[in-house]
C-alpha cells in the first residue's frame, strides 16, 4: 500500500530546473533512502514533500500525493503534523528536556493533559527515558551529541506523523551513536514510514528496505 505518491514531478528555483521527472511510489512502513552526489537535489525532493519548497520561492510541476490527497489541498498544519521533519542541522531548543517535547505539542493541541506520562512516553520511544529520567528540567543543551539526536527525533514523534523524514541523521555523530540512530530508526519503521538522505552508501545498506539514486 503506497501511503506516499510523487507523480511527474519537475523542480525549479528562479525559474531553473532543479530536478526533472520524478516518480517514486512510498509504501507504508518502508525505510526509503535517497541517495546521489552533493548538490543534487536530495535536501530539495525532502522540501518538496514536507511543504517546504514552495514556502522557500521554489516552484513545481506535478503531484505529490498523501495517504490519496494532493498536498497542494492541504493546509501547511496539516501537513507538518503528517510529515515530521528531522533537517541536517536540527538542534534541541534551548529549553529544558521536557519543554523540548511539550513545546510542539501546546502548538498543535493546547494545554498538555498528562504532562509528565506523555513526556516519558516519547523519550521511552527514543531508549533516552532511562538516560534523563531523573532530571526533564535540564537544559537540553547539555546533552551529548547522540542524547540531543534522539531528543529532536522524540520531538519529531509529538504530532503523531504519518511519515519521519531524515535528512543526513547521522553526518555530526561518531560510529557508537550512528548505530545507535541506525537501530532507532528500524524499529521506528514499524509505526511510521521513513524517508531520509544519506552520502554513506554502508549506512543505506543497513537500515534501507529501498534505496533510490537521484542526480545529474
Amino acid at each position: 500500500m503506497n501511503i506516499l505518491e510523487i507523480k511527474n514531478v519537475n523542480i525549479y528555483y528562479c525559474g531553473k530546473e532543479v530536478l526533472r521527472e520524478i516518480n517514486i511510489d512510498v509504501k507504508k512502513n518502508e525505510i526509503l533512502c535517497i541517495m546521489g552526489p552533493s548538490g543534487c537535489g536530495k535536501s530539495t525532493l525532502l522540501s518538496l514533500i514536507n511543504g517546504f519548497l514552495t514556502e522557500n520561492g521554489g516552484e513545481y510541476t506535478g503531484d505529490v500525493i498523501l495517504k490519496g490527497e494532493n498536498i497542494k489541498a492541504m493546509k501547511p498544519i496539516q501537513l507538518r503534523r503528517s510529515i515530521s521533519t528531522l533537517f541536517q542541522d536540527s538542534k534541541p531548543f534551548p529549553l529544558s528536556i521536557e519543554n523540548n517535547i511539550l513545546y510542539p505539542i501546546e502548538f498543535y493541541e493546547g494545554k498538555v493533559k498528562n504532562r509528565k506520562e506523555r513526556i516519558s512516553d516519547y523519550l521511552k520511544d527514543v531508549n533516552l527515558y532511562n538516560e534523563v529520567k531523573d532530571d526533564f528540567k535540564m537544559s537540553a543543551l547539555k546533552l551529548s551529541g547522540g542524547q540531543k539526536q534522539r531528543l529532536c527525533i522524540a520531538r519529531m514523534l509529538t504530532t503523531d506523523p504519518d511519515i519521519l523524514i531524515f535528512d543526513e541523521p547521522c553526518s555530526s555523530l561518531d560510529m557508537e551513536n550512528t548505530l545507535i540512530i541506525e537501530k532507532l530508526i528500524k524499529r521506528l519503521s514499524e509505526k511510521y514510514t521513513v524517508i531520509l538522505t544519506t552520502h554513506n552508501e554502508e549506512q543505506a545498506k543497513r537500515i534501507a528496505d529501498r534505496t533510490i539514486l537521484i542526480g545529474k
